[in-house]
């Protein structure tokens, strides 16, 4: 094997130079050729495997470098080659797929949107498409330039905001303990102190995941955290027992576990149980203490990434409330980015992000959002133009048309709102001259202690000082800054570098990614023998951050952020505040930040050269670094947390005055539930209607049987009319009067049953149906404008047969309803998967929840906050029951909707055996397996083979309904 290196760089380069391992990109390849040292063993190992978290493949590649024998160096090195070859067959591969794919639903999907902007187009109002098209505000929404726009007098408001994932407290903040743990908890714990010390607001609350489990300090299972404002407005003496700022943690999930973001999904209704009981206790207290004669109700639910998304929508849907939404890190540009990279499929990444099921909450989410509050314009144009529901044009169009009161045609468009991050200032600097030196220092002040252990890395302390602060992963882009510091000889004469990368025990015990990520900085400091240059220690705390930030500031540093894309860039405001002027990548929030602030230089993350050229200019000249100093604590206020807050504040007040409508306590005393302690929901839709008056009668009978009819209620939720319900019951000699309430028509109705005369007679029952229900869903429905596109469109779904083609989707009014749009299926195997259904309307911005069912021979089209599992919801509320005091019996399948019914702290029992007819054929609505979004093994659900009395009676007693 003499020669094999010579080989192995040969084969590689031979590789790149072909392009068919182009996984980096060529262009810094071509660099590395010009600096005279291309080596491409080297540049694969560095640039292409190390961003593929091939942790085993880069330590292959030190270990070979370290081999004192020939022979096993080459076969490792061989060994390494072979494998760096699968990868970039692999890559092209997935290219190909994924640009097939492409290329088949980009002129679906532009065809579809054209004919919506053709829509707005037919009648639009003089000057509609002509001064308005540059109107950044009519394209989308608002932005905080400029003035806020006009509000009313606000006075008492509570707020509710939401954030699943991560370890959240108020105080010593564990940021970088782990991938969940950063700038998301920072931001939240923030924005909630900072809104209740805003003028009106009187009650904050950050709602959490409760973690108990062991190795975590128990103050994240604490239920309830006082959050301390840092304007001292927190005193109850002055406002009243419930008010301020509070985390609090709501139980859902394994109890002894912690999870990760992705593994949160299954558990999401769980949380939402959780939160309504507290949001309806709060409100009520919240009203009894400030002297309301009526609960204050929370004036938006804000959900921040795309988990608290989906939960902030159906709290919202449950409640009948405003909904505001910030996606932080958005799903579809993650899996365009993890797609690009030619790794993994879009089935692996799935697998390992759950990204589907993130990126259908995020469409949700625009669904349910009055706002969604982006950082910058890009977040909007380049990142929310991805998803179905949203495109700059026909939001234009519809922006332009309700400002002038023109008909949309049941379409609608979440506002687009930019608010630029805010940051404390209780840290700002103001201790340092313009030229960076202490104004009168304190004598009897001490240096911070983490400033010694930072120095103690330095031969030279006295140099500049460039900081970075950022947690280990790829996209972050340390590895390339600490080569453009080890490559440019003059930069390393002028200045220090200090990277503060998280906390860490040790690299053995980190995430395979993280550990990648910094074995690959240890290397390149040793290769470019960069100690006594760079600092990077293991330990800082948060409140630390600051004193930091002082340190670069003190040395006339820079601070640094070059990361392939940044979303929000809250380290630059920071830096900013406390006097240092940035180095930051032009992808991303840094643009527009640096547009305010003006105090710094924005480079290429991608081009070495162009940061290393970028720092030295900005460190040696004083006359430039002075600027860009005075210039960002000049501009600073901008984004001060008041600001951010004035500007929010001012939005939310824009919004709708949605509220519970769940009826006064004298009608709550009129319904027939009262003393109720439980309620058995009936929601089998996969057997015959034999066989579910069968399962109605045998429930019943188990529980008169036992003496409990006065304390157990029932319901019938199902997709049938009331006219079909009451034909099911009665010719088999059953009451409706047994039911407290019927949600029909896939919970777009519920009525309740009653005697319209003395005797019980069945002819002189009636149906009252909930109008305070319909006016809970009538949100952004579409009516009459979705119903004519549905007709339309039901022309178009065909069964060919050789030249003929045959209409199979027809209008049904007999079982349509005000705010059920029904559909007749006459061939359900040619029957278009409902995802898909889902995005077509989606593209046309007509929001709405479509349902097979009927063993998929009708088509329910509802609002979107209409559906069984929120009708059940809202019961709960109007009557006063715990969700975990309910039972709901479901089949092994069911209508489309069936996940919906099987989620949450309520009993579920699942009926098995034979009887169940297969529907699997309507179970399209998913883009992921059951399992992802539904804890099948939760001790909440339980299957029994059978409906006989004595199995039912089993269940129940299983689930605490009854007693053994």
């Amino acid at each position: 094997m003499a020669g094999n290196d010579n080989w192995i760089n040969s084969y590689l380069d031979a590789i790149l130079d072909a392009g068919k391992a182009a996984i980096g990109g060529d262009r810094p390849s071509l660099l590395l050729r010009e600096r005279g040292h291309f080596s491409p063993a080297r540049y694969f190992v560095e640039e292409v495997i190390t961003g593929y978290d091939e942790t085993d493949l880069y330590k292959t590649w030190l270990r070979a470098n370290a081999m004192r024998s020939p022979q096993e160096r080459n076969t490792r090195l061989e060994n390494m080659t072979w494998r760096i070859w699968n990868l970039a067959r692999k890559k092209k591969e997935f290219e190909k797929e994924e640009a097939g794919r492409m290329s088949k639903r980009l002129p679906e999907t532009e065809k579809t949107r054209a004919d919506a902007a053709a829509d707005m187009s037919e009648d639009l109002f003089e000057g509609e498409k002509g001064e308005d098209a540059g109107d950044p505000s009519v394209a989308y929404g608002d932005s905080t330039t400029g003035s806020s726009p006009k509000t009313s007098s606000i006075d008492k408001l509570y707020i509710v905001l939401i954030s699943l994932h991560g370890l959240v407290r108020g105080e010593n903040m564990e940021l970088g303990r782990d991938s969940d743990t950063g700038g998301q908890v920072k931001y939240v714990v923030e924005l909630a102190k900072a809104l209740s010390s805003s003028p009106g607001v009187y009650r904050v609350d950050l709602l959490t995941r409760q973690i108990l489990a062991p190795n975590f300090d128990r103050s994240y299972g604490e239920p309830a955290e006082l959050l301390v404002s840092t304007s001292g407005k927190n005193s109850k003496q002055e406002r009243g027992e419930n008010s301020g700022a509070y985390i609090i943690r709501i139980p859902f999930g394994p109890k002894d576990k912690y999870l990760a973001k992705e593994q949160l999904w299954p558990f999401i209704q769980e949380f939402v149980d959780g939160a309504l009981s507290h949001i309806v206790r709060m409100s009520k207290a919240i009203g009894d203490e400030i002297g309301f004669r009526h609960p204050v109700w929370p004036a938006v639910i804000h959900g921040h990434y795309a988990s608290a998304g989906i939960a902030a929508a159906l709290l919202s849907g449950a409640l009948n409330l405003p909904m505001a939404f910030t996606g932080h890190f958005l799903g579809k540009d993650k899996l365009e980015g993890l797609l690009k990279q030619g790794r993994q499929t879009r089935e692996q990444i799935n697998m390992t992000y759950k990204i589907m099921c993130r990126i259908e909450a995020e469409e949700l989410s625009l669904d349910a959002s009055e706002i969604v509050i982006a950082s910058t314009r890009q977040e909007i144009e380049e990142q929310w133009n991805l998803y179905d529901g949203f495109e700059v044009i026909l939001a234009r169009k519809l922006r332009a048309r309700v400002k002038r009161g023109a008909n949309c045609y049941g379409r609608f468009m979440p506002r687009m709102v930019i608010i630029p991050p805010g940051v404390e200032f209780g840290h700002i600097i103001h201790d340092f001259d313009t030229d960076g030196e202490e104004e009168n220092p304190s004598p009897a002040s001490e240096d911070p202690p983490i400033w010694s252990q930072i120095m103690r890395f330095f031969t030279n302390p006295r140099k500049p000082m460039i900081l970075a602060v950022a947690r280990p992963y790829p996209e972050k882009n340390i590895t390339t800054l600490v080569k453009a510091f080890g490559e440019c000889r003059p930069l390393r004469e002028l200045a220090n570098l200090t990277l503060i990368m998280g906390n860490r025990e040790a690299i053995s015990k980190m995430h395979n990614m993280s550990a990648a990520v910094l074995t690959s900085v240890l290397t390149l400091i040793d290769e470019y023998d960069l100690y006594g240059q760079v600092a990077y220690p293991k330990h800082h705390k948060h409140s630390e951050v600051p004193d930091i930030y002082r340190l670069a500031a003190r040395t006339k540093g820079a601070f640094v952020n070059v990361a392939y894309f940044e979303q929000f860039g809250v380290t630059l405001i920071e830096a900013a505040m406390n006097g240092l002027p940035i180095i930051a990548t032009k992808n991303g929030a840094p643009v527009e930040i640096n547009q305010v602030l003006n105090n710094g230089l924005l480079v290429d993350p991608h081009d070495q050269n162009a940061i290393a050229d970028a720092l030295y200019k900005l460190l040696s000249d004083k006359q430039l670094w002075s600027r860009c100093r005075e210039n960002g604590l000049k501009n600073i206020h901008q984004f001060s947390w008041p600001e951010h807050c004035k500007n929010y504040l001012s939005r939310i007040l824009t919004l709708g005055s949605r509220s519970p409508a769940i009826g006064d306590r004298e009608e709550r005393s009129k319904t027939p539930i009262s003393g109720r302690k439980h309620i058995i929901v009936i929601s089998v839709d996969s057997v015959s209607k034999e066989d579910l008056v069968r399962i109605i009668r045998n429930s019943i009978e188990v529980i008169r049987t036992q003496n409990m009819s006065d304390s157990t209620g029932f319901v019938l939720s199902t997709s049938l009319t009331i006219s079909e319900i009451h034909s099911l019951l009665v010719p088999a000699g059953m009451l409706p009067t047994d039911f407290d309430a019927f949600i029909c028509n896939s919970g777009s109705n519920i009525y309740y049953p009653s005697y319209s005369g003395e005797a019980p007679n069945n002819s002189r029952i009636t149906f009252a149906l909930d109008q305070n229900h319909q006016s809970h869903i009538e949100y952004r429905w579409g009516g009459e404008g979705l119903r004519k596109y549905l007709v339309k469109w039901a022309t178009s779904v065909v069964e060919r047969k050789g030249r003929t083609e045959r209409q199979i989707i027809f209008e049904d009014p007999e079982h349509s309803s005000t705010y059920c749009l029904a559909f007749r299926v006459v061939n359900p195997n040619h029957l278009p998967p409902l995802k898909e259904l889902r995005k077509l309307m989606r593209i046309q911005s007509l929001r709405c929840n479509p349902v097979y069912n009927h063993s998929a021979t009708r088509l329910s089209v509802l609002p979107i906050h209409a559906s069984r599992s929120q009708a059940l919801r809202y019961l709960c509320i109007r009557w006063g029951i715990e969700v975990p005091n309910v039972a709901v019996l479901v089949g092994e399948s069911g209508d489309s909707d069936y996940e919906e019914l099987l989620g949450g702290l309520h009993r579920t029992i699942i009926l098995k055996g034979e009887f169940n007819i297969p529907l699997n054929r309507i179970h399209n609505v998913r883009r992921y397996p059951l399992q992802d979004v539904v804890a099948l093994d939760s001790s909440n659900i339980v299957g029994i083979e059978g409906y006989t009395t004595d199995d039912l009676k089993f269940a129940l007693q299983q689930m605490g309904m009854l007693t053994q």
